[in-house]
């Protein structure tokens, strides 16, 4: 198995942290009484996502860099209703994390652990 590249790793870090983070700080809020309140079930699988595709990365899965992209391209929608400052911090994610991901050195990785066709 190769080695991990440094931006892979970077971005699965941040992709780690921001779902932990996330799950984290919207559990605390959390209230047995009204469980659906302010759509914490589908916030905390928006964040458990991002903590499997950064797991997933680590581990050289293909298919976790595609989710970290549809999770990212996710939230630049979200942040489109959002203010322009948001939607820009959020697509300069997105094209760092895209380049990040799909550069040589990362599909070389990548394709390190697939199978081969037969």
């Amino acid at each position: 198995m190769k080695k991990c590249p440094p931006p892979v790793l970077l971005v699965a870090i941040l992709y780690l942290a921001t779902g932990a983070i996330g799950l984290v700080s919207h559990l605390i809020h959390f209230k047995p009484q009204r469980p659906f309140d302010d759509s914490i079930v589908w916030i905390s699988l928006v964040s458990l996502v991002a903590i499997v595709s950064g797991a997933y990365i680590l581990r050289a899965g293909n298919w976790a860099r595609w989710l970290a992209m549809a999770w990212i391209a996710f939230h630049v929608v979200l942040s489109a209703f959002h203010s322009r400052s948001e939607l820009l911090v959020h697509s300069l994610l997105c094209v760092a994390i895209a380049y990040f991901l799909f550069n040589l050195r990362a599909n070389q990785y990548f394709r390190a652990t697939e199978k081969p066709a037969t």
